[in-house]
């Protein structure tokens, strides 16, 4: 069946990158989540997608100079503070103990290709390890180099190159990059290339699909996985899918059922 991953949690709800967030993806019933990582000054994993505070939080400048203290000063709830009030930005290792109570998967996106971060591929893997969460987590990027480092480093997590312009055989690349999966923008991603890379054996998890008529397709045609800023309705978009197919399949052999018998 095709996974759900709440993009940032459940960014067109609730205020992106935040435990608020991820807590509405679990309780929709999402697969999964994604989420973004950078360094602080005193070299601490948090998680907020924009290099600058300034759009998602109440302060300003970037991330990478501020320390930890600092950053958890600041008001990270966004336009959504009148609905859930203020809201933390989340340290990794907040978010990797709360998955420890729960079976989320989970793709965490390295936020280095505007600044490199050294030392973050290590942070994070570390953080990961130590909660024995290797099988539930997915390092992706836009920085291919970064996420080949992640495996070298620990071979047996699952790396995923993210990008945004067609790709001749992405699968191809996938493999030559030691990753199970591709994340492209779903502008990027037809049909005949999500079939072809699924038949290769890499997954295929397209970003950031929130209009039905794609939703509808990706379900129609077998993808992996969907990654959503509304998991809620893409959830709900999927089990009525699956239930209306299984219910047709049900329907088509007990049809032939009764034509062998007559």
């Amino acid at each position: 069946m095709v996974k759900i991953y709440g993009h940032r949690g459940a960014a067109g709800t609730h205020p992106e990158n935040t435990m608020i967030s991820f807590e509405e993806a679990r309780r929709a019933g999402a697969d999964g989540i994604e989420l973004d990582v950078q360094l602080t000054s005193d070299g601490e994993v948090v998680i907020i997608h924009d290099e600058s505070l300034d759009r998602t939080t109440n302060g300003s400048g970037f991330v990478k100079d501020k320390c930890l203290k600092e950053l958890q000063k600041f008001d990270a709830s966004n336009k959504f503070s009148h609905l859930y009030g203020e809201t933390e930005i989340p340290t990794l290792q907040e978010l990797i103990d709360w998955l420890r109570g729960n079976s989320l998967l989970c793709n965490i996106e390295l936020k280095n290709s505007k600044f490199f971060y050294p030392g973050m591929e290590e942070k994070v893997i570390k953080l990961v390890r130590e909660a024995r969460l290797e099988d539930r987590i997915i390092l992706s990027s836009f920085n291919h180099y970064s996420i080949v480092l992640c495996k070298k480093i620990a071979e047996e997590i699952e790396i995923a190159p993210l990008y945004r312009d067609g790709l001749h055989m992405p699968w191809a690349y996938a493999r030559s990059l030691g990753a199970g999966a591709i994340h492209p923008d779903i502008k990027a991603v037809p049909n005949e290339i999500i079939r072809a890379s699924i038949e290769a054996g890499v997954a295929v998890r397209p970003y950031t699909v929130n209009k039905e008529k794609d939703i509808e397709n990706l379900l129609a045609v077998g993808c992996s996985a969907i990654i959503t800023d509304f998991p809620a309705k893409v959830v709900l978009m999927r089990d009525q899918f699956f239930n209306k197919n299984s219910n047709v399949n049900a329907d088509i052999g007990g049809i032939g059922s009764r034509l062998k018998n007559t």
